[in-house]
This record gives structure tokens, sequence and C-alpha cells, in this order.
């Protein structure tokens, strides 16, 4: 089991490289329009900024070792499942494996929309969409010690109560996971319209990170975009994409990156006048807020006097 979880430190050399390569191709390419005399950007390329891209391999280092406490958390939510299986799956049996990876492509679907539709989990996730830039960098933006996240790992439950091996869960979920990191890029195109009905694609991934209106709460897929499609959360990317939030921050911090919309969200359920609003304030999507009273025809008759 260790090994599974310290895969994503074992990638981290082919992280770097790829993040090396695309801002290699980003840079040569802003060299040849200077020289060819096309100083405006590409309408569809946002490109690197130095400050966001330290910012979110900031983030990633202090996550490498906070999160070691939210394993320790998560993993007993899944092995307590495991032990009440009525039968345990082998994997020698090959069609084990496709079960794993697609059911744990499927809860991770259902995992990353509890995250943007209730607060307690965008508060953690939110820290991934922070950036206005999308790169490779953008990718490792992961939070960190941020409470209550651990929860979305019920969607696991599941596999564990068919059997799947725990073990096997983990690696599935990591596969699910590495898949995603190519994908934030600006400088790979719509792809093969049979690979971009099928599979999650960077053209998918643009969309998602979107904050303007057309692309909000869409493609949450992992690997397959056909979830998307199912359960009527998809959208094309059909034009400029706007990324971060629809209210950014205004840090590099990487404590602050990673903490902001938590520290939000707890202060508006302090602020909250009823023990209705603060559960509200946690379990309602983001941009909830407390219904203010409404204005009697009295109180209306004297303010205008």
């Amino acid at each position: 089991m260790e090994w599974i979880g310290n895969i994503g430190l074992y990638a981290i050399p082919a992280f770097l490289l790829l993040l090396g390569i695309e801002f290699l191709g980003d840079r040569l390419e802003r060299r040849r329009d200077r020289r060819a005399g096309r100083t405006a950007e590409s309408p569809r390329r946002v490109g690197f900024s130095a400050r966001d891209t330290f910012a979110s391999l900031g983030v990633y280092g202090l996550g490498r070792f906070a999160n070691l406490v939210e394993d320790f958390i998560q993993l007993p939510i899944v092995v307590l499942a495991a032990m009440m299986a009525p039968i345990s799956l082998s994997a020698s049996d090959w069609w084990v494996w496709p079960l794993a990876i697609i059911g744990a492509d499927l809860g991770y679907y259902a995992q990353h929309r509890m995250q943007h539709r209730v607060r307690l989990f965008w508060a953690a996730h939110s820290v991934h969409h922070s950036s206005q830039h999308f790169n490779m960098s953008t990718a490792v933006r992961l939070p960190w010690l941020i409470p209550g996240r651990f929860l979305t790992s019920v969607v696991y439950i599941p596999l564990a109560l068919v059997g799947v091996p725990v073990w096997m869960i983990f690696l599935s979920q990591a596969i699910v996971l590495l898949f995603q990191y190519p994908l934030h890029t600006e400088r790979i195109g719509k792809l093969h319209p049979a690979i971009e009905f099928v599979f999650n694609t960077p053209s998918h991934h643009r969309v998602h990170h979107g904050s303007n209106n057309p692309y909000l709460d869409k493609n949450y897929a992992g690997i397959l975009i056909i979830w998307d499609r199912l359960f009527h959360s998809y959208a094309d990317e059909v034009e400029q994409v706007r990324y971060g939030l629809t209210h950014n921050i205004d840090t590099y911090n990487p404590v602050k990156v990673n903490f902001h919309e938590f520290a939000l969200m707890v202060r508006d359920v302090w602020r909250a006048k009823t023990w209705r609003a603060r559960v509200g304030y946690l379990l309602q999507p983001p941009g909830w807020s407390e219904p203010t009273p409404a204005t009697s025809p009295q109180e209306l008759a004297s303010t205008s006097n």
C-alpha cells in the first residue's frame, strides 16, 4: 500500500519534464510572434506567470507533507467498508481491473461534482481552480489540511463493498488522477471527434476550469467524459475560457491560496444569525447566502416618510 501512496512522488520527474516542455513551447511561440511582429496574444492562450507557477508549486510542495495526515483519515473509510464486503475479488481475474478503474472513475466524477456543489468541499477544491492561468503547474495546485475534505472518500465505498481489494481502489484512484495531469494545457487543441466524445481531453478540461457562465460547473470527468454526457453536466469549448474563480483571489502566498475559501466559509458560518443558516453555509452550493428577512409594508411606509 505504501508504494501506491508514493505514486505522486515517483511521478515528479515526469511532471517537471512535461511542465518544462510546455513552458519552452510557450516561450518559443511567443518569440516567433514577436519576430513576426505579432504582439497581440492569441485569444485562447493565457500562457505562464512566474509568480502563479511558483504559487502552484508551493501549494503542492507543502501538501506533500500535510496530506500525510489526511491519508490516515481517508484510508479507514474504505478499509471499514471492505471489511463488510460479502465477497473478495481477486486481482488475478482480468475483469476486476476494468471494474476497479471504471468504478474509480465514476466515483471520481461523483466526488468532483460534490466538491463543486457543496461549499464545505468547495472550500478545499477551490484551491485547484484559483489560478487564472492554465498550464501543467495548475494540475498540482491541490489543497491540503482542509477539514472535512476526506468525507468525499465515501464515493469509493461501493467498490469496497463489491469486493474490490482496497489497494486496487487506491491504485485506480491514482491512475484517474495521473491521467488528468497532461490535460492542464492550452497547447493542445481539440483531438479526433471519437476521442473527444469518449475521453476527457485538454479541451474538455479547459471548459471545467472556466469561470465564465457557459462553463461553470461543467465537465467533472476524470478519464471518461461520457459521465458528463450521461448526467447532463457536459459543455463543449465554444468560446474563450476565462480561468480562475468568479471572485478571484489576490495573492500568490501558498498558505493563503490554500486557506482563502475555507477562511471565508468559516467567517460566514460565524456571522450567520441562525443554525439553519450555519448549516446552509456548509452544505449549500458556493454562492449561497442567508436569506434576509422580508420587509413588512409598515416598515416600507416608515422608511419612505
